[in-house]
């Protein structure tokens, strides 16, 4: 099953989370795209997904997650202890996405922005979809 993690390229945080998960998946499992790419916007609508710059995608087959709900399932496959976060999914995601909502509002804030987005390594290259 693919697994393909849709991000804001031109988000500081979204571009470490990005680095984060890679360093965590020795196996590869999880391709990347962005938000902004001609891949990401047509997965947008391939995927009949509402062009929401505030969320955190996660395409696993045919099911797509968003938010708090995409950002937990992605910690419940990577090495180390950050899996442990997937205990939260019992927390019904209308009291999770608040929390993650108020993050994202606040990201540029907090973390800054980029002109353009990330341009992956030779040695990552492969796990990017653009």
């Amino acid at each position: 099953m693919e697994r393909i993690i849709l991000f804001d390229g031109e988000c500081n945080l979204c571009n470490n989370t990005v680095q984060f998960v890679i360093k965590r998946d020795p196996k590869g499992i999880f391709k990347f795209t962005a938000l902004q790419s001609r891949v990401g916007e047509g997965l947008l609508k391939e995927k009949k997904i509402p062009n929401d710059w505030d969320s955190f995608i996660l395409i696993e087959g045919e099911k797509v997650y968003t938010k708090s709900t995409a950002a937990l399932k992605v910690c419940r496959n990577l090495s180390g202890f950050i899996k442990l976060l997937y205990v939260f999914i019992i927390i019904p995601s209308q009291l999770r996405n608040p929390i993650y909502n108020f993050i994202a509002r606040n990201r540029y804030k907090w973390f800054g922005k980029r002109d353009s987005c990330m341009i992956p390594t030779p040695e990552l290259k492969e796990r990017f979809l653009d």
